[in-house]
């Protein structure tokens, strides 16, 4: 009782004075306690917040199926001892959610008394210092006891938890097992450190399993003709090949994926290989096409070399051109806008001209001029003293334009921005100073303006919406995105990006990507995410029906016209992209129940934009 009294007044201490005799605790907890201050956690909470229900929730679990089953039958093997002693056992995946809590009945009431329970997000930033969100942080085992918790709401609990790695050292997941201080038990932090070891055995063992597997269906693949593959496992490394690529390729085996890339040979269409035992990706059936000219060893394998991008590059010459434009103009200091329509991944250009210019290491601040209200406009930009006015900040705000300094500013839908700051920004891009709200004394900032639209701003300056000597200082030097209609070659490439990206596989048969392929893609590379998380959720045989209403080919002038029994319209018929579009605004105002703001935000397109698009589909 002494030492935890101790552990108290050193706890209030902390968290009302900001003072920590660190030689007293724990380096780790020390750092936590730091990390949690710094970050605002609320000490006297720290009950669970973030908790995953319904769909969201079952999602999640998916995402850690296999860490489940891995996981608890391990756990089961120790259940009567952590029931007998009242302990509960928790597996928690790499963002820190509780994907399964068992143990004992009245232990796991009190969890619950302060959420936590399954589906609960139990880390740092949202509940303090604690054993799971302490361990995901620092990477190692770790216990907690009491009052080294950094929020109230755990002072009465013992908690100890040990990550989870595979044969990479990728953290995969996390276990715990948790009991109330007064039923803590001296074995827990060996017990949990047991139970990570083994299941990091039993997962070295299940990948090799899924390998042997691996291996076992390409060699049953038909290898036959000219057709190039190859068959790589879920760490990206070839386990077998064709023999057109044996012949072509020394040292096939165990390569890295990028060095068949290398080898003179492009990417074409992947398949995702699921297991016959379990049902998981096991690993990826890459069709190859040989490239005229081999490509110099980089990163994406790409012939870009020079260019750090953080999406998909493909190989459409379309999109490669605009990376070659990227490469050639991020090493000056003009300012640059970036024409493309909405969802072609124009921010992502923007950040590669960062990540390539000799600002790489300043910041990178974006701002979206269609989603920033025009009486917020200056603030948000300029940035304004404490009590500039009604309802500002207590510190006041450092407006974006000094948070950028040393750095580049990003000005999304440059074409939204009111007039009256049209004016304000050009003395800005002349003086290269700013005068927050409220203040007389101006600072001096040094950014580099990258601004981006969907609209054609020479127009608009010739309808006076847009200034022209702002327009003539933004447009240095241009750079184009192509549509996602422009680029098709590109949409495997995209698929498995953002399929990896996101960690789910979706194996896309033959006539479902060709479907894909002879869409236009109104909405570009954004609708094509939307559809891909459409066909997560959806059971697979319910893709092609539900491909047949959101994506199907534009009509082909060799089709019959519209019945000519169907009586005159008042109005000119819609064509069939704008019967997409209006289907679109349609389920977006459903999805937000009437929210206009939120509805044109799921569109990717400015308010004003969407207003305008409700009028002329008179919804």
């Amino acid at each position: 009782m002494i030492e935890e009294s101790v552990s108290l007044r050193m706890w209030k201490r902390f968290v009302q004075e900001g003072v920590l005799d660190s030689a007293r605790l724990n380096k780790r907890i020390s750092e936590s306690w730091h990390r949690c201050k710094n970050g605002k956690v609320n000490p006297y909470e720290g009950k669970g917040r973030m908790i995953l229900e319904g769909e969201a929730w079952e999602l999640q679990k998916e995402k850690g199926r296999r860490l489940l089953e891995l996981t608890l039958p391990q756990i089961s093997r120790l259940s009567p001892f952590i029931r007998d002693v009242g302990m509960i056992a928790l597996v928690i995946d790499p963002e820190g959610y509780v994907l399964s809590m068992q143990g004992e009945q009245r232990t796991l009431r009190e969890a619950h008394a302060i959420n936590f329970r399954e589906g609960v997000r139990w880390t740092e930033d949202e509940v303090g210092t604690n054993a799971i969100g302490t361990a995901l942080m620092a990477g190692e085992p770790i216990m907690i006891n009491g009052t080294e918790h950094y929020s109230v709401a755990s002072h009465s609990w013992s908690c100890s938890a040990a990550p989870i790695r595979d044969g990479n050292g990728t953290l995969i997941g996390v276990v715990d097992v948790s009991a109330p201080l007064a039923r803590s038990h001296p074995q827990m932090m060996a017990t949990v450190s047991s139970l990570a070891c083994l299941i990091e055995q039993e997962w070295m063992k299940e990948r090799q399993r899924d390998e042997l597997e691996l291996m076992r269906l390409a060699v049953e693949e038909p290898d036959e003709g000219e057709r190039l593959w190859v068959v790589c496992n879920q760490d990206q490394r070839v386990v077998y090949a064709s023999r057109g690529v044996r012949q072509a390729m020394r040292g096939w085996a165990e390569a890295p994926r990028e060095h068949v890339r290398e080898a003179g040979f492009r990417e074409g269409f992947q398949i995702p290989v699921f297991s016959l035992r379990h049902g998981g990706l096991i690993g990826y059936r890459i069709e190859l096409i040989r490239s005229e000219t081999r490509v110099r060893p980089h990163a994406t394998g790409r012939a870009v070399s020079r260019v750090r991008f953080r999406g998909e590059a493909g190989t459409s010459r379309a999109f490669q051109f605009t990376l070659r434009e990227v490469e050639r103009i991020a090493p000056s200091d003009g300012n640059v806008v970036i024409y493309g329509e909405s969802g072609t991944g124009k921010e992502l250009i923007a950040r590669a001209i960062h990540d390539s210019s000799p600002r790489a290491e300043g910041p990178f601040v974006a701002v979206n001029c269609g989603a920033v209200p025009r009486e917020l406009m200056e603030s948000e930009l300029f940035g304004y003293e404490e009590g500039a006015f009604t309802g500002a900040r207590r510190r006041g705000y450092r407006g974006k334009l000094a948070q950028a300094d040393g750095g580049t500013l990003f000005l999304d839908e440059i074409g939204e921005i009111p007039h009256a700051m049209q004016v304000a920004l050009l003395r800005v891009l002349q003086e290269r100073k700013v005068t927050p709200i409220g203040s007389a004394e101006e600072i001096t900032v040094n950014v580099r303006v990258i601004a981006a639209t969907h609209r054609n701003l020479r127009q608009l300056v010739k309808e006076g919406t847009f200034r022209e000597d702002l327009y003539y200082r933004l447009h240095v030097l241009p750079v184009t995105v192509p549509p996602l209609r422009e680029r098709k070659e590109d949409i495997p490439f995209l698929i498995r990006h953002y399929c990896g990206q996101n960690g789910f596989a979706l194996e896309l048969p033959v006539d479902v990507m060709e479907e894909l392929l002879a869409y236009d893609w109104p909405g570009n590379i954004r609708e094509l995410f939307n559809v891909l998380e459409r066909m997560r959720v959806s059971p697979r045989e319910e893709w092609k029906r539900f491909l047949s209403e959101a994506v199907q080919p534009e009509c082909s002038p060799g089709l019959p016209p519209q019945s000519a029994a169907t009586p005159p319209s008042p109005r000119p018929p819609l064509t069939f992209r704008e019967q997409l579009e209006k289907n679109a605004i349609v389920r977006a105002l459903e999805k937000s129940n009437g929210s206009a703001s939120l509805a044109a935000e799921m569109l990717g397109i400015p308010r004003s934009t969407f207003y305008r698009k409700l009028k002329k589909y008179q919804l």
